[in-house]
């Protein structure tokens, strides 16, 4: 259950009453009720009216909208508010706002313009917190904590003083001496070695290529301060409120902090999610993000906010068709979900914000959106049965946040960007290429295993493994300590492993493997890579197997990068047929012990993709489930029953093939046998009942 409360699938969303006369409250609760929805969040951005002043502060309108909502049996997701800072406290305390690469201050006028590491902006931040959890400690209506909002989105990267002075403190604590440092980071280069704590400095832009382990460093330390950030407001709730869930809305978006790093001290995942219904893959990117937030602690998460309808910052805000709130909101259950919430319950008036869809639009309760949303919710009651449910994977992906920096991060390229702006600018640490991504690796072995409707957790390299029976690591460019002896036990004891090329390049430092680039990962592998060939773009290459393999076709494309390896103990299966490294291997197999290890060096087409997953699933008893064309199957399972979610993405009808069975529908209580129809973005959740 994601709350103490909850026995029902949680439906809402964020609620912001403050923005509204008293008298529009009444109608927002008549509504709530008619689309049955029994939770919302508030208070998220509303420090300014909590905290009028430094000495103030006051919760009478706060106070009224949650006994309201207690009186109505709404449950309430309460903020702390802490996302966006009043601006009498920025006024008052100039060290709140953050810097720029560039130097320059960034002006108060938005959400998130705190410094992640402002004294100043967390002393304030404890105290709220402590009022707020003091003020509704035991309030009828209160089921969980929201702390902050979307940490990162806005502020991911700071270079004021107060980050350089924490910067200089956390890395005297990770190397101990100057010398350590010097070591790790490899000064001797450029003549850059460092002789005191205060001679180091943020890596802002320089005149030429930066030291790569200085900028890493830098994510790192930035990654690790909003964890502590967190913590700042966390470990004041939880004693005043210790029987009360604790969460922070993540975004989609991983890149900008470590999330790993929040697993023990988080009750409930929740996050944002906002596909584009222009996106022709717009369900594998959903489906991709949904499986991160419930890897995360392995148990049903929470999705905070969707768009009803259309969001306001793509270029183009293409609305959600009919049908297709209700599709994504049920593949965010299938996945793992026990809630469906949105941003906003009332579409604003005012602000920033008000092109953004809301529950209830502009035109009213008489509108399509509020009548979608008012079906959904009376729906979702019949699918209660699921919650506390959750998805049975056979098969991670592994995520490393430090492997992604060292990829993907502008600092590598000069050419991609966080937070909307070139944080590394194209004078950053030189790279093989701009084509390789990292994330883009990732999810291209997701979206393949997605075709085959193989489910999938992804998790980090520090995880229990026992589960599994096939871990898959694209491009793990760095490998860390203790890695090599993780994985080749898990091999040796049956499992699969599968990575790619540009993996074990180089270690915890950046400083890179010698003897070949596969590094720590050449015994289990049976492989040692030479050189690499990065390939221009479009430019391709062909794979050319060597002999007849039961399901393979002779010959497959590939593209972005060729590894040139060289076999110790590994089995060619496929090899390059263009270049200058013709007949050097592209795919390998290394039995080790009772399992195997297969090694990719390039980016292999999608029918190779399919071929080989697919043999990988079935040598490890995997199920693939044969469907058609756009449709989705994900298995939630708990209490001792299964739950098979049917969805249909296409613009069309289908018709599927079932399992051998009878099956009952939750949503209609039709009985099936043999097929299933589902209509364009049609919905059945079967359950097996012979």
């Amino acid at each position: 259950m994601l709350t103490r409360k909850n026995t029902e699938i949680i439906f809402g969303g964020d609620y912001f009453p403050e923005q509204w006369p008293q008298d529009t409250w009444k109608e927002d609760i008549r509504l709530m009720k008619q689309a049955n929805v029994n939770m919302v969040s508030i208070g998220i951005f509303s420090w300014a009216l909590i905290q009028p002043d430094e000495n103030t502060f006051t919760f009478d309108w706060l106070d009224k909208i949650m006994d309201m909502l207690a009186a109505n049996n709404i449950d309430v997701c309460l903020g702390t508010a802490t996302a966006a800072q009043p601006n009498w406290l920025t006024r008052k305390y100039d060290d709140i706002l953050f810097v720029r690469e560039s130097g320059e201050q960034v002006p108060y006028g938005s959400r998130q313009t705190y410094c992640v590491n402002s004294p100043s902006y967390r002393k304030a931040i404890r105290l709220l917190a402590e009022k707020m959890a003091t003020h509704y400690k035991g309030h009828k209506a209160l089921a969980l904590w929201h702390i902050n909002n979307e940490y990162a989105n806005k502020n991911s990267m700071c270079f004021c003083k107060n980050c350089e002075k924490a910067f200089r403190g956390w890395l005297q604590k990770k190397y101990g001496t100057i010398d350590n440092l010097n070591e790790s980071w490899g000064t001797v280069f450029w003549s850059e070695k460092y002789s005191a704590w205060e001679e180091i400095n943020t890596p802002r832009a320089s005149a030429g290529g930066r030291n790569a382990t200085k900028l890493l460093d830098y994510k790192r330390f930035l990654s690790e301060s909003f964890f502590t950030l967190y913590l700042e407001e966390y470990n004041v709730i939880r004693p005043i409120t210790p029987d009360v869930p604790i969460t922070s809305n993540f975004e989609g978006d991983w890149s900008k902090f470590d999330h790993y790093l929040f697993r023990n001290h988080l009750d409930v995942v929740s996050f944002n999610i906002y596909p584009d219904p222009g996106n022709p893959d717009a369900r594998k990117w959903a489906a991709l993000r949904h499986t991160m937030m419930r890897s995360l602690l392995g148990k049903p998460f929470m999705v905070m906010e969707q768009a009803p309808s259309q969001v306001d910052w793509y270029p183009v805000n293409i609305p959600k068709p009919p049908g297709l709130m209700r599709l994504w909101s049920y593949q965010a259950l299938a996945h793992g979900s026990d809630s469906v919430m949105y941003f906003q319950w009332r579409a604003s008036k005012k602000g920033a914000e008000k092109y953004h869809s809301g529950m209830v639009p502009h035109f009213g309760e008489n509108s399509r959106v509020f009548k979608e949303i008012s079906d959904l919710g009376n729906e979702l009651k019949k699918a209660k049965d699921i919650v506390g449910s959750t998805v049975d994977s056979k098969v991670a992906i592994l995520l490393d946040n430090d492997s992604w920096w060292a990829v993907d991060n502008p600092y590598g390229h000069g050419t991609k960007s966080l937070d909307n702006e070139v944080f590394w600018s194209a004078n950053g640490q030189p790279f093989p290429t701009v084509l390789v991504s990292y994330f883009g690796e990732l999810e291209y072995y997701f979206n393949a295993f997605y075709d085959l409707n193989i489910p999938v957790d992804v998790i980090p390299v520090d995880y229990d493994f026992s589960k599994y029976k096939v871990i898959v690591a694209p491009i793990l460019h760095m490998v860390k300590p203790g890695f090599k002896e993780t994985i080749e036990n898990f091999v040796k004891k049956g499992g699969t492993f599968i990575t790619t090329y540009f993996t074990g390049v180089i270690d915890e430092s950046v400083g890179v493997f010698l003897d070949g680039y596969i590094g720590p990962l050449k015994d289990v592998l049976g492989v040692k890579v030479e050189e690499y060939n990065p390939l221009p773009p479009g430019g391709k290459n062909a794979m050319k197997m060597t002999g007849t393999i039961k399901g393979f076709k002779k010959k497959y494309g590939c593209s972005i990068w060729c590894d040139v390896a060289h076999t110790t103990s590994a089995k060619t299966l496929a090899t390059f047929v263009e270049g200058y490294y013709t007949g050097s291997p592209s795919f390998t197999e290394n039995q080790f012990g009772n399992g195997k290890a297969y090694y990719v060096a390039t980016r292999p087409d999608k029918d190779f993709m399919r071929d080989f997953l697919s043999k990988i699933a079935d040598a490890q008893g995997i199920k693939i489930s044969q469907l058609p064309e756009g449709v989705e199957l994900v298995t939630r399972s708990g209490y001792g029953r299964n739950y098979g979610f049917y969805l249909n993405h296409s613009g069309t009808k289908k018709l599927v093939t079932l399992p051998k069975g009878k099956y009952e529908d939750l949503l209609t209580g039709i009985a099936h046998q043999g097929t299933l129809n589902l209509v364009k973005y049609g919905v059945s959740i079967l359950r097996k009942t012979k």
